[in-house]
């Protein structure tokens, strides 16, 4: 199964794909796409949008989540990445690929049994569940790693859940 997690943003939309198999999880691919703030908001959405796609059909994804937009500090970041957000809605709701939003605090609660653990320890914790070598770079490539790999394991304690109850 290939799942892929966004860290979304108008700037930059952190990507990561994870294949979680029988032997474990994996890193598959990790990057960010960028925007040129200098272009009309409606070019870099349709930039996302592009970009979004071509990863999607890349990797075969089967399912996706993604980071809930949430901000009391700045209105104008805040309203960026909730249209670069329903632009990654819209590109895997077009592919048919089912998507989960997840808080910052349920990924850091997932991944480090802590919801208000630092940027450091999440991705740490990624860094070691993953087996990379370093951390990814920039932040949001590894944001976006954190919130695929907090999914694939919701969605196996789901199907133990489901395994429970049917039994």
């Amino acid at each position: 199964m290939f799942v892929l997690g966004i860290d979304p943003g108008l700037t930059r939309m952190g990507y990561g794909v994870v294949e979680k198999s029988p032997a474990g999880i994996r890193a598959v691919a990790v990057g960010v796409i960028r925007t040129d703030k200098d272009q009309r908001v409606s070019e870099r959405l349709l930039e996302l949008h592009r970009d979004l796609t071509a990863i999607i059909k890349e990797h075969a994804i089967d399912a996706a989540a993604i980071e809930q937009v949430f901000s009391n500090h700045n209105r104008a970041t805040a309203t960026g990445t909730g249209r670069a957000s329903g632009v990654a809605m819209l590109a895997l709701a077009q592919a048919q690929i089912p998507v989960v939003e997840y808080t910052p605090s349920a990924v850091k609660m997932a991944l480090t049994g802590y919801g208000a653990a630092d940027k450091q320890q999440v991705q740490r914790v990624v860094q070691m569940r993953l087996g990379l070598d370093a951390i990814p770079k920039p932040a949001d490539a590894a944001d976006a790693l954190a919130i695929a790999v907090c999914h694939v394991q919701a969605a196996g304690l789901q199907i133990k859940l489901d395994k429970a109850a049917s039994a």
